[in-house]
């Protein structure tokens, strides 16, 4: 059985910050890293972006070439999956029977594609939006005139739509919300962004679902609750992700929407911790536990991970943002950016150019900046100064 002082299950961007956070520390120490998809680390933000745009190429995305781990003493072991963790043995086994021993592991298996549930969810060529190999496999058949069905209004959903439609696709998006982004955006932004959209040629069946996928010859033919009936080229699924617990879960290790860790991104066993996608962390700035989906998240806390299973001992306690780019909307947001909470909208041009601030008990809890670029730490700072502001007061606050 091969030993490790290092273990990392999954290629991510998580597990590739995670070796730079080690080597900080320790520069000798024995890693292996194992990931499922048969590509090195890779930012996930180019995807549903600056491919589609030409304004990156896959060559471009990769977090580092295969001779910078070479050169750290990484194992990298690409297109192998972890498939049993045994935490009281400290091993790992992977899916082709091999087993490894770790004295440190990281479990930084991000999060899978949800599925439709529905007859035909499972149709060959109905594209669950997620991977490099999603990307490799779809942007070759957009053409001129393509029609595309995207399900989901969400990140994925309202990114990848406005990518196929700038590819001149025929788009049809369907979503269950009212209008795009319904989570994050208040209502009149949400609204203002469907209607821009439609503006630009995409077909919106709000407040609408699928109930079923078949194939009539060459055409996915998609039937609504409404009792619409879709036929395309392609369908596009981006619902949300699962986060991957499965292995913590077997191993005995605390679950609850992700594998819950510590202010030091430690598991409930012994050396054992969690990064990125899949892991509940306390949430420092906001006072309670969250999960973050976001690529900001995942590379700062694959970091401290690393850092501290090679004995730094620091807390998490940054502040991760994300952002977006919608046709010619684009935004950075930081903090619980809840559509839930109270907002109140400092707008320069409504609905385009200005700060949403999301308010819970008068305190700050999120901000989003719509075509206002670089203000992300003024707005962490309001966020951290947790002082009870009017709105009236909040005019300006970040510009």
């Amino acid at each position: 059985m091969a030993v490790y002082k290092y273990v990392i299950v999954g290629g991510g961007l998580s597990g590739g910050s995670a070796v730079e956070g080690i080597r900080e520390i320790d520069k000798d120490g024995p890693i292996l890293m194992m990931g499922g998809e048969k590509y090195e680390p890779y930012h996930r933000p180019p995807l549903t972006k600056q491919l589609w745009f030409k304004k990156k190429q896959v060559k471009d995305i990769f977090v580092h070439d295969m001779e910078w781990y070479s050169a750290r003493g990484v194992n990298l072991l690409l297109g192998t999956r972890a498939v049993g963790l045994d935490a009281r043995e400290c091993t790992v086994a992977d899916s082709s029977g091999r087993t490894y021993a770790y004295e440190k592991l990281l479990l930084a298996t991000g999060g899978y594609p949800r599925v439709l549930g529905l007859p035909g969810g499972d149709l060959p060529g109905v594209c669950y939006f997620r991977t490099l190999d999603d990307f490799l496999t779809l942007q070759p058949q957009i053409a001129e005139g393509t029609s595309v069905l995207v399900i989901g209004g969400g990140f994925i959903g309202s990114e990848i739509s406005a990518a196929l439609n700038v590819n001149k696709a025929n788009v049809t998006m369907l979503f269950p919300s009212p209008y795009l982004v319904d989570r994050v955006f208040p209502e009149s932004l949400g609204r203002a962004i469907t209607e821009q959209y439609r503006i630009r040629g995409v077909n919106i069946l709000a407040n609408d679902a699928p109930v079923s996928i078949e194939k009539d010859g060459e055409l996915y033919v998609t039937r609504t609750r409404n009792g619409d009936e879709i036929l395309t080229d392609l369908v596009v699924a981006g619902i949300g992700i699962v986060p991957g617990v499965e292995l913590a879960r077997d191993a005995g290790i605390q679950i609850e929407d992700g594998i819950v860790v510590d202010e030091q991104l430690a598991s409930s066993a012994p050396d054992v911790y969690a990064a990125g996608d899949n892991a509940r962390f306390p949430y420092a700035a906001l006072g309670r536990p969250m999960r973050v989906e976001h690529w900001d998240n995942a590379l700062n806390q694959g970091k401290v991970a690393g850092r501290n299973m090679a004995g730094a001992s620091e807390s998490y306690t940054y502040m991760p943002y994300f952002f977006s780019d919608l046709f010619e909307f684009g935004y950075e947001a930081v903090g619980d950016v809840n559509s839930k909470l109270e907002t109140y909208c400092d707008w320069i041009k409504e609905n385009d150019t200005g700060v949403i601030y999301y308010l819970a008990d008068g305190q700050v809890r999120g901000a989003m900046m719509c075509n206002v670029w670089d203000r992300v730490p003024d707005a962490r700072e309001l966020i951290l100064k947790g002082e009870v502001m009017a709105p009236a007061e909040l005019a300006g606050a970040v510009r």
